[in-house]
C-alpha cells in the first residue's frame, strides 16, 4: 500500500514518465495505469487490493434443482445420494441432474449426512522378508475362511505350515476366531515342534492390531519368546503364497463337501492334516 502511495505521489508531480516510474518501482505499465484509474474513481481506497473471488459460477446447480433434492431427501430420511438421484431421473427424466457426488455435497450442506468415522488400519510392517533356507526358521500361519455345514454350523480351520518343507504343522477347526483358542494352538505347536524364528501372518486380528507398530496381545507374546513378526501387505495374498497354495488343496480335498455335517468336517480336516504331514516328511 505504502508503494502505491509513493507511486502515485510521484506520478502526480510529473516529473517522471509513466514508463520511467514503473522502471523505477518494478511494476508493468497495465499494473500502473490501474492503480491511477481506481485512485482516480474513488481515492486512496482504490489503492486496496480487491477480491478475485468470481461474482458468479457458471456450473453453478440452479436452486430449483437443490430444492426437489432436499424435499425428496425429506421425504425419505434414509436414502443416500445415488438413490435419490435416481429416483429424481425417475420422476423427471427431462431434467439434467447433476453427478451423485453433487448429490452428496447439496446434502452436506444442508446437514443431513453424518461422516463416518476414519477406520483404524494396522500400521504396515515395513521389514522386509527373510529369506528361508531351512526348517523352522519360518512359519506361515492363517485363517482358510469359514464354510458352512450341512448342520448350519459355522466352520473355521485355523492352519500352520512351515516354509522350508511346507509341513502342516496344524489344521485345526476353532469355534471362535480370537486370542485365547489361537494362542493355545500355537503354544501347542511350539511346544511339539519347537520355537521358530520367524511368523509370517496377515494383518488381521488375532495377528496384529491397531496400536503401535501393529502390535497385539499374541504378536507381543511372540516378540517375548525372541520371535520376528513378517505381516504382509494389506491385499496380497501372495506374499503368503506357499500357505494359500495349501489353502487350495485343503479346500479340493475338504471343504467342497460342504453337504457334511460340523462333525465329519472336523474329520475331514483331521485326514487332511494327517496326510499333508505324512507326504511331506516322506518328501523330506
Amino acid at each position: 500500500m505504502d508503494q502505491r502511495l509513493q507511486f502515485l505521489s510521484s506520478y502526480q508531480k510529473e516529473e517522471m514518465s509513466v514508463a520511467d516510474l514503473c522502471r523505477a518501482y518494478g511494476i508493468s505499465r497495465p499494473t500502473a495505469y490501474r492503480w491511477i484509474n481506481r485512485y482516480n474513481e474513488i481515492g486512496p481506497e482504490g489503492l486496496v487490493d480487491r477480491s478475485r473471488r468470481p461474482l458468479s459460477c457458471s456450473h453453478a446447480t440452479l436452486e430449483s434443482i437443490e430444492n426437489a433434492i432436499l424435499v425428496l431427501r425429506a421425504k425419505h430420511p434414509s436414502w443416500g445420494a445415488r438413490k435419490l438421484k435416481a429416483r429424481l431421473e425417475m420422476l423427471q427424466p427431462d431434467v439434467v441432474w447433476p453427478a451423485a457426488s453433487t448429490f452428496g455435497n447439496i446434502l452436506n450442506r444442508a446437514g443431513l449426512t453424518s461422516p463416518q468415522k476414519k477406520r483404524k488400519r494396522t500400521t504396515p510392517c515395513s521389514e522386509p522378508f527373510s529369506l528361508v533356507t531351512g526348517p523352522n526358521q519360518l512359519w506361515c500361519m492363517d485363517f482358510k475362511g469359514y464354510f458352512t455345514t450341512g448342520d448350519g454350523k459355522r466352520c473355521d480351520p485355523f492352519t500352520i505350515t512351515d516354509a522350508h518343507s511346507r509341513y502342516l504343522i496344524r489344521c485345526q477347526i476353532v469355534s471362535r476366531i480370537d486370542l485365547s483358542q489361537v494362542r493355545a494352538i500355537c503354544e501347542a505347536a511350539m511346544r511339539e515342534y519347537g520355537v521358530p524364528a520367524r511368523i509370517r501372518t496377515d494383518n488381521g486380528a488375532p495377528f496384529a492390531g491397531t496400536g503401535l507398530l501393529g502390535l497385539s496381545k499374541l504378536s507381543l507374546g511372540w516378540m517375548k519368546l525372541g520371535i520376528v513378526h513378517e505381516r504382509i501387505q494389506a491385499g496380497r495374498p501372495q506374499q503368503n503364497g506357499r500357505h494359500e497354495r495349501m489353502h487350495r488343496t485343503l479346500k479340493e480335498d475338504t471343504t467342497n463337501r460342504q453337504r457334511h455335517r460340523y462333525a465329519r468336517s472336523r474329520a475331514a480336516s483331521t485326514t487332511f492334516a494327517t496326510s499333508s504331514t505324512t507326504s511331506a516328511r516322506m518328501r523330506a
